[in-house]
């Protein structure tokens, strides 16, 4: 009897972890119905991470909170409160992408993840995880920080709108009145690498896949530095930092409020028991909605299959759409190729997630 592990992030979208890891698991046993197969989904600190944490940790509770989305308007959502006192606030569930439609690029903000960081503050949780990533603005993180206790004002001492575009009359920061740190500090979980600026900063990276044009991406990248030049002088250097482009630039806000940067799929993976379950097993399986140069950057399928190698036990990627080399994988399969195309497979992603599960069972890696 063979033992498979499933472990794939959110097919952003489309398809839950948690989806995404039944529906493989559901393809490979219509073809081997004796294997053992683990369902362990997985996240990076984008989209998804608060199920994960859901899932995995016994007594977590959901702390259902009201704030404003990306261009202001209520949203429903939750932060979750840990046994030992930590809560996780996802930006994803607060200011996330897929709560836009259109896209805003200059607009949107991260007010709302602010605000559930305040309402888990007000708590009194003893740690924060802040998890990065699906983010729909490229504001630096101004917005959250604002209802955190910063001032970000023009040249009048007025505050700037929200959005990354009133970045460009910034004149001025200050961040003593934050509010201080929950005592056992705060933790970034981000899904990617990237500084605050440049050819591989915020905007010009991020900026494209929240509908900004290459005039907009200038634009941003302008105001971002302008916020990094008008922060104290000391905080200035982080704009260099790993990770501070996360999230259009959050990771840089927080970093500059005290926070620590992590690594999102390696927590998660810890706190889903992802290591205990691979060790013994015949073959892993992870997977994300595309897999392309940022895969690499702390990604949760490469996160996964470093677990794997680490314990000799061979990986497999399953992908909405596979754009970079899957270096260090048995088997890999696109949901675009078994599908004829990208826009069906994301007309059925669980279809197509089943065929690649049955694909990967008839050869195993």
């Amino acid at each position: 009897m063979t033992r498979v592990v499933i472990a794939p992030d959110s097919f952003k979208g489309t398809a839950s972890a948690a989806d995404a890891a039944a529906a493989l698991a559901a393809g490979w046993r219509a073809v081997r119905p004796g294997d053992d197969l683990v369902e362990r989904p997985m996240a990076d600190g984008g989209e998804g991470t608060l199920d994960a944490f859901a899932s995995a940790v016994p007594g977590a509770r959901r702390m259902p909170v009201t704030v404003r989305g990306p261009l202001s308007d209520p949203v429903d959502t939750w932060w979750l409160l840990l046994p030992d006192g930590t809560g996780v606030v996802e930006l994803a569930a607060t200011s996330g992408i897929t709560l836009l439609d259109p896209l805003a690029p200059l607009d949107a903000h991260t007010a709302g993840f602010g605000e559930a960081i305040a309402a888990a503050l007000d708590a009194g949780v003893d740690r924060l995880l802040l998890a990065l990533g699906g983010s729909s603005s490229t504001d630096g993180g101004t917005a959250a920080l604002a209802v955190l206790g910063a001032h970000f004002l023009d040249e009048s001492g007025d505050p700037i709108p929200l959005g990354g575009g009133a970045l460009g009359a910034l004149a001025s920061v200050d961040l003593h009145r934050l509010r201080p740190l929950p005592p056992g500090g705060a933790v970034i979980l981000g899904d990617v690498t990237n500084p605050l600026l440049g050819p591989l900063g915020a905007a010009a990276v991020f900026g494209p896949q929240k509908g900004a044009d290459a005039a907009t991406v200038a634009e941003l990248d302008a105001s971002l530095a302008r916020l990094a030049g008008l922060v104290p002088a000391g905080l200035r250097p982080l704009a260099d930092e790993p990770g501070a482009g996360a999230a259009g630039g959050t990771g840089f806000g927080l970093l500059a409020w005290g926070a620590r940067m992590g690594g999102g799929a390696a927590l998660v993976a810890e706190a889903v028991g992802l290591p205990d379950a691979i060790a013994g097993a015949d073959l892993v399986i992870t997977g994300e909605g595309r897999f392309d140069g940022q895969s690499e950057a702390g990604k949760a399928p490469t996160i996964v299959a470093g677990l794997a190698r680490d314990a000799g036990v061979p990986s497999a990627l399953v992908a909405g759409a596979i754009t970079a080399e899957p270096r260090g994988f048995a088997a890999s399969v696109a949901l675009a190729d078994l599908a004829g195309s990208g826009a069906a497979a994301m007309a059925e992603p669980l279809r197509w997630l089943e065929a690649a599960g049955a694909q990967l069972a008839r050869t195993p890696a």
